[in-house]
């Protein structure tokens, strides 16, 4: 009667205390939090309507230090640079090259990954062992301590063919990276080329206008004196004073694009945007007429020295290589194994030596079909490849096709614009000339004005279209590098506190 007494009050108190324990659970999951918090701020936002605030240092990553300005060694030498000076810092900040040749690194490294399938793999390892047990119904106890170190070697002597289809495909992937590390480069240096004379563009084009602006100016003092002459009425006044507030507009314009374009030549360069820095106006002679071949031998060029389509035709060996990796999955392979241990216990002069050397065949007979669907997917996979790269071959053709005639064009236009600029302005002169002798109107004389203000913006854009033609061909038919005759044009670099253009 004891013993169940005792009994029922040992089972009273291990019930209580799992109804302690379950009570305890009960509470602590009511005093959760929910939604959690987050660095000691709420995990998310109060209402949908508000932005949730992230505590410190979550979602910022390190600050980004930007070069602080031009390198030294540019400035040292700032009156005998060429544009390809400019591409070269670019080329030394860009994270563009920096990402395209750590791809490359990487690729590198996969192919000496895949290579190494042709060399035996050793393995060491050690074990340690206790064993305790009982005999004699428990009246005789024992134990036992063994360390066991141990060599396993495992050879692959051969797979049918898959390890060379493997370190085909790593081989074709290291290719296909230099030159994705490669088109980087030609898209930095395009960049550049593209921001530089978009610059150099907009700042010819502000000084044009301000030549304009004086023009205007003069037209309206000329208004002026023939008023007070009482040889002309206020309507002439008034329509001199608005063409000569639309020239100012049209120079304020310019004036935060010269801003835009010099901070994304900077920008193109590595640099921060507000660099103090400035780059004087090239030479204002007409560039000399680059000798161009026939298209069909800057098509040739093209497919052969095309980075981005050197590295899709080694994409497309690589989906090649990889069927044959895939097949031969299915394909019997042979292994060598063997192994070597040794076995100590408690008393060290006491050990055991084992190993073993064996052949492993493997035949693949049945996978449910998988094996069957991976080598469509991969031929499939090929296939695709090839159709992007045929694709790239059509695009290149036709980039090329564009580029020889914008060329072209653009050299066309140098020629005419010439004859228009000297035109519009012995015409403008001639407009003047009357007006201010009695004998022309106010809108002759604006509208010569206009036409010559029109001649000098399509002559400065024309000659820095046929600059930009001429880059761009040079990277549709991927020779454009840092010894690129494009890339020849002097640049007059200099630091300046000053920002105003």
């Amino acid at each position: 009667m004891r013993s169940r007494v005792a009994e029922g009050g040992g089972w009273r108190k291990r019930r209580g205390a799992a109804g302690f324990l379950l009570a305890s659970g009960v509470l602590l999951a009511g005093c959760a939090r929910h939604p959690p918090r987050l660095e000691g701020a709420p995990g998310v936002s109060a209402r949908p309507d508000v932005p949730w605030e992230a505590p410190a240092g979550v979602g910022r990553g390190p600050e980004r230090a930007l070069p602080p300005g031009l390198p030294e060694d540019l400035l040292a030498r700032s009156g005998d640079l060429t544009l390809a000076d400019l591409a070269d810092v670019a080329l030394r900040n860009s994270p563009v090259t920096a990402e395209a040749w750590a791809r490359a690194r990487a690729a590198a490294g996969t192919l000496g990954s895949e290579r190494g399938a042709y060399f035996p793999e050793l393995e060491a390892g050690a074990s340690v062992t206790r064993i305790q047990g009982a005999i004699a119904n428990g009246r005789i106890a024992y134990f036992q301590r063994s360390y066991a170190p141990s060599l396993e070697l495992t050879w692959l002597l051969f797979d049918s063919g898959g390890r060379e289809a493997a370190v085909e495909g790593a081989r074709q992937a290291l290719v296909a990276a230099d030159f994705e590390h490669n088109a980087a480069i030609q898209e930095v240096i395009l960049g550049v080329a593209r921001a530089y004379w978009q610059y150099v563009t907009s700042k010819a084009l502000l000084e044009s206008e301000r030549v304009s602006l004086e023009e205007f100016s003069t037209a309206l003092e000329a208004a002026h004196e023939r008023h007070r002459a009482g040889l002309a009425t206020i309507a002439e006044v008034l329509q001199a004073q608005t063409a000569l507030a639309q020239a100012q507009l049209e120079a304020d314009r310019l004036e935060g694009e010269v801003y835009t374009t010099r901070g994304a030549l900077a920008t193109a360069m590595g640099l921060p945007a507000s660099t103090p820095y400035d780059v004087a106006l090239p030479e204002a002679e007409r560039p000399a007429a680059e000798a161009t071949e026939a298209a069909e031998r800057l098509l040739e060029a093209a497919m052969a020295s095309r980075p981005d389509l050197a590295a899709l035709r080694a994409q497309a060996e690589k989906a090649r290589a990889h069927v044959r990796e895939v097949r031969a999955e299915g394909l019997p392979s042979l292994r060598a194994v063997g192994s070597l241990g040794r076995t100590y216990y408690d008393n060290r002069h006491l050990f055991g030596n084992t190993y073993n050397v064996g052949l492993q065949l493997r035949i693949p007979v049945f996978t449910g079909f998988s094996h069957t669907y991976e080598v469509q997917r991969a031929r499939a996979e090929a296939e695709a490849a090839n159709q992007v790269l045929k694709g790239l071959e059509e695009r290149v053709a036709y980039e090329v096709w564009a580029g020889y005639y914008a060329l072209r064009t653009a050299q066309r236009r140098l020629a005419t614009v010439e004859t228009l600029l000297q035109s519009a302005t012995e015409s403008h002169a001639a407009a003047l000339g009357r007006y201010k002798a009695g004998v022309g109107g106010i809108l002759d004389l604006l509208a010569a004005q206009a036409a010559l203000e029109d001649a000098r913006a399509q002559g400065v854009q024309a000659r820095g279209d046929w600059y930009a033609a001429l880059v761009q061909l040079a990277r549709d038919t991927g020779t454009l590098g840092l010894e690129s005759p494009a890339l020849r044009t002097p640049v007059r670099l200099q630091m300046s506190k000053e920002q105003e253009p």
